[in-house]
C-alpha cells in the first residue's frame, strides 16, 4: 500500500506542473479557458492517475508502466484525429529515415477509418505496388488477427518487420469478399522523381515529397529542355497515388511554376499563428502549358500543388478528385522519449479553399481506364473508292490501303513505350491536351 501512494503521488505531481499555465494562456489570448479552469484540469489529472495505479496494481496480468503511460498518451492523441500520435523513441527514429527518402516496410501510405486501416495509396515499385494494393482498399486482417481495435501506429508496427519477412493481409476491396494477399518486406528506397519523354512532351512523376524532391525535378526539367531543345511543348506533372510528404518540398515544387502570388497559407487555432507563404519570380517551363494528374490517392502535399496552380491558372488539373487531407502536422520531440505528432492547422489553397475532406476537384474529370483498340469492321469504302469520283488535282503520296494496318513504331530514346497490357488513358488525355494547347498558340502566333 505504500509503495501504491508513493507512485501515485509522484505521477500526481508530475502531472500537476504541466496546466498550471494552460489558464494563464487563454486568458492571455483573450480568450476563455477551454475547462471548468485549473482546479477542473486538476480534478481530471488525478482521476487519471487513479485509474493508472488500479490498472497497474490490479489487472490480470503485470503491464510495464511505460506501455500504460505511452498508450494513455497515444490514446488522447489518437481520438483527436486520424492523423495525431505518439512516437515513442525508434517510432520517431524510423520517421525520420523516411522523410529521408528510405525505410524498411511494405512501401504503402495508410490512415485508419472505422476501426479498419485504409489504403491512401501504395508507393511506386515497393511490395505493396507489385501486389496490386490500390488506393481506398482496407486492410482487415494482418496475419489473421484482426485489424479492429488496433490503434494505427499499432498496425503499422505489425506491418514492419525483418526485410524479406513474409506477412499474410485480408484485403476488403468494395462490396467484393475479402481476399488474402501475402508480401514480403523489403528495405523502400523512395525514388521520389521519375521523368521520361512522350514525344515533345515532358513528363515527370512525384511519387512522395521528400527532402530531395524539388532538386530532383528542376533537374529533371533541365535534362529534358536540353534532351528536346525548341520542340519542347509542354509538361505532364504527374502526382497521382502520391500520399504527400514535407511542406517545405511541396512549396517549393510550386513555387518552380509560379512567377508570383500566394502558394499555401496554414491556420491553426489562434489568428496570430496563422502563415502565408508566397512564390518567388522565376518558372522553369518558361510559360509552356502544364497539365497536373491527381486521383484520388493523391494526399496532403501533392494536393498543395495541385491547388496552387490550379488556383493560379498556371496548370490544367486533370483525372479524379484528391484525398482531401488538408491538415497540418507538426512534429515536437518530447526530451529523448520520441515525439508525438499533432494536428495544429490546416491547409488553404491561395484562393481560400480548404482541402480538409473536401480534396482537389480537377478540371478536367477523367477517370482511369485502359485503351484498346476496336475490332476491325472490314474493309472501310471512302470517296476515292467509288466509280467515277473526281480526281484532286494537288499532287499528294497515296495513302496506305485502309485494312492494312500501320506497323507500330518503336519508341525514340529517351521515351518510355506503352505498356504492354494497354496505354495510360489518363496519361494520354493529359499528353493529347498539351498538344493540342501547342498547336493552338502556334496558330495564335
Amino acid at each position: 500500500m505504500h509503495v501504491r501512494k508513493l507512485a501515485a503521488a509522484t505521477l500526481a505531481t508530475a502531472l500537476a506542473l504541466l496546466p498550471a499555465a494552460w489558464p494563464n494562456r487563454a486568458e492571455a489570448q483573450g480568450q476563455p479557458p477551454a475547462s471548468g479552469g485549473a482546479s477542473e484540469t486538476y480534478r481530471l489529472l488525478n482521476l487519471f492517475g487513479e485509474i493508472f495505479e488500479i490498472v497497474r496494481s490490479d489487472y490480470v496480468e503485470e503491464v510495464a508502466d511505460r506501455k500504460l503511460i505511452e498508450d494513455a498518451i497515444n490514446g488522447m492523441l489518437t481520438a483527436l484525429d486520424p492523423h495525431s500520435s505518439f512516437l515513442n523513441a525508434r517510432m520517431f527514429r524510423d520517421m525520420q529515415v523516411q522523410t529521408r527518402g528510405e525505410f524498411g516496410g511494405l512501401g504503402i501510405e495508410v490512415t485508419m477509418e472505422n476501426g479498419l486501416v485504409k489504403v491512401v495509396s501504395p508507393i511506386d515499385d515497393t511490395p505493396a505496388a507489385r501486389a496490386g494494393l490500390r488506393p481506398n482498399d482496407f486492410i482487415v486482417q494482418l496475419d489473421g488477427e484482426p485489424v479492429l481495435g488496433l490503434t494505427l501506429q499499432e498496425a503499422v508496427e505489425k506491418m514492419r518487420g525483418p526485410v524479406n519477412s513474409a506477412i499474410k493481409i485480408t484485403i476488403r476491396r468494395g462490396d467484393a469478399a475479402p481476399f488474402d494477399v501475402t508480401l514480403n518486406r523489403a528495405v523502400i528506397r523512395i525514388q521520389s522523381v521519375r521523368s521520361r519523354v512522350e514525344g515533345e512532351i515532358g513528363y515527370v512523376r512525384i511519387t512522395s515529397f521528400t527532402e530531395q524532391t524539388d532538386s530532383g525535378m528542376r533537374q529533371a526539367i533541365a535534362r529534358m529542355r536540353e534532351q528536346l531543345g525548341p520542340k519542347f511543348k509542354g509538361l505532364v506533372l504527374d502526382m497521382r497515388n502520391n500520399p504527400g510528404g514535407l511542406l517545405d518540398q511541396a512549396i517549393a515544387v510550386s513555387d518552380a511554376f509560379l512567377e508570383r502570388g500566394e502558394i499555401v497559407s496554414t491556420r491553426g487555432r489562434r489568428t496570430d499563428e496563422a502563415q502565408r507563404y508566397n512564390a518567388r519570380a522565376g518558372d522553369v517551363l518558361g510559360g509552356l502549358p502544364l497539365v497536373v494528374l491527381i486521383n484520388g490517392g493523391s494526399a496532403s502535399a501533392s494536393e498543395i500543388v495541385a491547388g496552387a496552380l490550379q488556383d493560379h491558372r498556371r496548370a490544367i488539373v486533370l483525372g479524379t478528385r484528391s484525398f482531401g487531407k488538408g491538415s497540418v502536422q507538426t512534429i515536437r520531440p518530447v526530451g529523448n522519449q520520441g515525439a508525438i505528432r499533432l494536428t495544429t492547422a490546416r491547409y488553404f489553397t491561395p484562393s481560400g479553399r480548404s482541402i480538409q475532406a473536401q480534396g482537389i476537384d480537377p478540371d478536367i474529370v477523367v477517370e482511369a481506364a485502359r485503351i484498346e483498340a476496336a475490332a476491325p469492321a472490314g474493309p472501310q469504302r471512302r470517296e476515292a473508292d467509288l466509280r467515277g469520283a473526281l480526281r484532286n488535282d494537288q499532287s499528294r503520296p497515296a495513302a496506305p490501303p485502309a485494312a492494312t494496318p500501320a506497323p507500330a513504331a518503336p519508341a525514340a530514346e529517351g521515351e518510355a513505350a506503352p505498356p504492354a497490357d494497354g496505354q495510360d488513358y489518363q496519361l494520354s488525355r493529359a499528353v493529347d491536351l498539351l498538344r493540342g494547347l501547342a498547336l493552338y498558340n502556334q496558330r495564335a502566333n
